[in-house]
């Protein structure tokens, strides 16, 4: 556990350090979804309809823009072949990395989410659900997010393969995000969609640290 609490601190001060990938999330984040009422116009109604998918999907898009540099920056300076020499793990290697991706960029869209809520005109019933559903959601994302950037690593153009391999992964966590708020917002139990998204993420967590590490062995080698 030392070691694994060590290997996210210092992917957390490498990413701080850097800085700017963090504020590129959140703002592509804020901006993507304050441009819709500018698209749609400011109906209370349509922007409440839309509310949920529209936070969703951007949140989904944001968290992609740092996946490529997951193990990409290691890769490039020789970090990931001592990391894979060590005596640890490298699937522990990996949920240490996206712990830190998901700390960097998963948390802050959780935080950010209700105030852009309040902008799309969310109704009241749908923010504790909204928070809990990204809540839930954005950790699995980071974890499949994971697979498909070990898949990539080193290959040219990788951001647009990244792309076409996890945004199809993606669409059940948007599906059941999406949902468990609408149902808040009918008065329909949340629970359900819930417990699939906490479903999601337990089988995400079992599954994408083998295939991620099993990934990165084949560019290290």
């Amino acid at each position: 556990m030392s070691i694994f609490i060590t290997l996210v601190k210092r992917d957390l001060s490498l990413s701080f350090r850097q800085g700017f990938d963090s504020l590129m999330v959140l703002a592509f984040f804020v901006i993507a979804v304050v441009l819709f009422p500018f698209g749609v116009g400011p109906e209370t109604n349509v922007l409440a309809r839309i509310a949920p998918g529209t936070i969703w999907v951007a949140a989904l898009l944001a968290s992609m823009l740092s996946l490529e540099r997951l193990f990409q920056i290691d890769y490039d300076d020789g970090s990931l072949e001592l990391l894979a020499l060590s005596p640890v793990p490298l699937e522990i290697i990996v949920i240490a990395k996206v712990v830190a991706h998901w700390l960097t960029t998963g948390l802050p869209l959780i935080i950010a989410a209700p105030l852009l809520g309040v902008l799309m005109q969310l109704p009241d019933q749908g923010f504790l659900v909204l928070m809990l559903g990204l809540a839930l959601g954005t950790p699995a994302l980071s974890l499949i997010g994971a697979v498909g950037a070990a898949l990539v690593l080193g290959s040219r153009r990788g951001g647009v393969l990244l792309s076409l391999l996890i945004l199809p992964l993606y669409i059940p966590v948007l599906i059941f995000g999406v949902s468990a708020v609408d149902a808040a917002i009918g008065d329909l139990s949340v629970r359900p969609h819930l417990f699939i998204l906490g479903g999601i993420l337990v089988a995400t967590l079992a599954l994408t640290p083998w295939a991620a590490a099993a990934a990165l062995r084949q560019p290290v080698e």
